[in-house]
């Protein structure tokens, strides 16, 4: 396997891992999720943009592909960030990145169901050791799991899995990297309006405070954006789909560096047995 590309995946998983927590910082120094989400993907969009514009690789979409790129992040990214984000005013940092990576097995569910792809013994195997992960962590809360946190976050992966199902089939001749440079603004534009209509839109108020936003728009978004496409390129899909199993890893071991959160042995397991489906789905195939 490339070692480069292998790196950049695991730094790409690395930066997506850090999302949980620095969200439970955020909600800590009193930032709103409008407020947060609208910086987030306001300052990844102009980083995005600009790095690929710099590359030569920008270009716009038009008529119905630009419709559907745009509604893409207005609807779907943006409904399941805001879901994660909720679901971290309930959980710990860790079971949030736990229970979101289910989504690779509903996005393989999903893709049974719309993409008339085979359900193998493998893909129902999957999903059982995922839901069991899932259900092992809610039933023994070891760490606090509140089960409307589960419930929120589990709602989280399916609209994930629903957004890359969808985009797969919708856009698949369109360049990923694009199509996430047009997927960033529709999100923005979904939390701006969210924010105004609601009152909770407001400009970070301290240094502290921009460095939380900034950190989750760099290292939380741009960052592992570029990192995982540019790790993509050397080692494929399905070796970069393996490797990115860090991210949940990731998130957890920081949870509990930075917020004290607890790692139990029933945590290990559940987290476990949901990267064990994830890898099971994601590895050969089998009937």
């Amino acid at each position: 396997m490339d070692r480069l590309g292998t790196a950049l995946v695991l730094v790409s998983a690395a930066g997506f891992g850090t999302l949980g927590v620095l969200g439970e910082l955020a909600a800590a120094a009193g930032l709103s999720i409008p407020t947060v989400l609208s910086f987030r993907f306001l300052l990844a969009t102009l980083l995005v943009w600009l790095v690929l514009g710099a590359r030569g690789r920008l270009s716009l979409l038009r008529g119905r592909a630009l419709a559907v790129g745009v509604a893409l992040g207005a609807v779907g990214y943006a409904a399941m960030s805001g879901l994660f984000f909720w679901g971290l005013e309930f959980m710990t940092a860790g079971l949030v990145g736990i229970v979101l990576y289910t989504y690779p097995v509903f996005v393989v569910a999903a893709a049974a169901l719309r993409l008339d792809e085979p359900v193998t013994r493998r893909t129902l195997g999957a999903l059982g050791a995922a839901l069991a992960g899932v259900a092992l962590v809610t039933g023994a809360d070891p760490a606090g799991a509140d089960p409307r946190g589960i419930a929120v976050v589990l709602g989280a992966a399916v609209v994930y899995a629903g957004y890359i199902t969808a985009s797969r089939s919708a856009l698949a001749s369109v360049d990923p990297q694009v199509l996430t440079a047009h997927v960033l603004p529709g999100a923005a534009a979904s939390y701006l309006a969210f924010g105004i209509a609601t009152g909770r839109l407001a400009a970070p108020a301290t240094d502290y405070e921009w460095t939380l936003v900034v950190a989750i728009a760099v290292v939380a978004t741009a960052l592992p954006i570029f990192t995982f496409f540019a790790g993509l390129e050397r080692i494929g899909a399905s070796k970069a789909s393996i490797v990115s199993t860090a991210e949940p890893v990731v998130t957890l071991l920081l949870g509990a560096a930075v917020l004290s959160e607890p790692i139990t042995p029933l945590t290990v397991v559940g987290g476990g047995l949901v990267l064990g489906g994830v890898l099971l789905v994601q590895t050969g195939t089998g009937s």
